[in-house]
């Protein structure tokens, strides 16, 4: 009698599986040094404070070079030099360092997971529609306008592709997480429910900041419509005085005979 093994049946997986991460330089420095990680403890012996404490970060064993009461000065440095100030000036150094290389890190990550690359051609010239479709997407894409000024094939359609190739709009899995699925259904039915609207903070403060802003537009421009009609008037009582004081002059100048 042969005793078989319990059954069990296999689901495929919903989504493919994450591709490798792409290494970064200190990896393929160390993978070609032969250089292997170790693990160390997070806690060492301080012999100043006499007590166990962490290796890296606050209250760290030795205590902060930059932080320390006394800082001696390197052999065949300038006496004169302020040794607490080089040492805050290295540590914002390494700082701004580690940020750079992993900002670069990141970088080099994102171009090696979203590049298109060209679909290779067969020599023979037997291109499948999939093929062809596919390196004219990439053609098409490689130019500055991002093919919006390309003469388009007879039966293309008028919508440029995109550079990525995706679509637009993202839908839910079918097959995915039940439960998050059914949060999400419960709390419409909630919001639905409810007999009080819900009051979107964002929505009703940006509403207010427009409402004054359009009353301090109109405030303003009233005041400079005031502004222009008090300058008018001034205007026509400055010629009308103007005029009038002309015609005092004139009558003095004339002789007291004539008429």
């Amino acid at each position: 009698v042969a005793r078989l093994p319990e059954p069990a049946f296999r689901l495929p997986r919903e989504k493919p599986p994450p591709k490798p991460r792409p290494p970064t330089r200190w990896e393929q420095f160390a993978r070609l040094k032969g250089i292997r990680r170790r693990k160390r403890t997070s806690l060492v012996w301080d012999e100043q404070a006499k007590e166990w404490r962490r290796r890296w970060g606050y209250r760290r064993a030795g205590g902060d070079p930059a932080r320390a009461w006394l800082a001696e000065v390197p052999a065949g440095a300038d006496p004169e030099e302020d040794q607490f100030a080089r040492l805050r000036r290295e540590k914002r150094e390494r700082v701004a360092r580690n940020e750079l290389n992993r900002l670069r890190n990141l970088a080099r990550a994102h171009r090696a997971g979203t590049a298109v690359p060209a679909a290779p051609l067969h020599p023979t010239g037997h291109q499948s529609r999939d093929e062809l479709s596919h390196v004219a997407r990439v053609a098409r894409v490689s130019t500055a306008s991002l093919g919006r000024f390309q003469p388009r094939l007879p039966k293309e359609s008028a919508e440029p592709p995109s550079r990525s190739g995706g679509k637009k709009r993202r839908f839910e899995p079918l097959l995915g997480n039940l439960a998050a699925e059914r949060s999400r259904q419960l709390a419409l039915l909630q919001d639905m429910g409810r007999k009080k609207p819900v009051l979107d903070i964002t929505r009703a403060v940006n509403k207010q900041l427009r409402q004054e802003e359009a009353e301090a537009a109109a405030a303003k421009g009233k005041k400079q419509s005031q502004r222009g009609k008090r300058g008018r008037r001034q205007q026509r009582t400055g010629r009308s005085s103007k005029k009038s004081g002309a015609r005092r002059q004139q009558q003095q100048q004339r002789p007291a005979g004539s008429g």
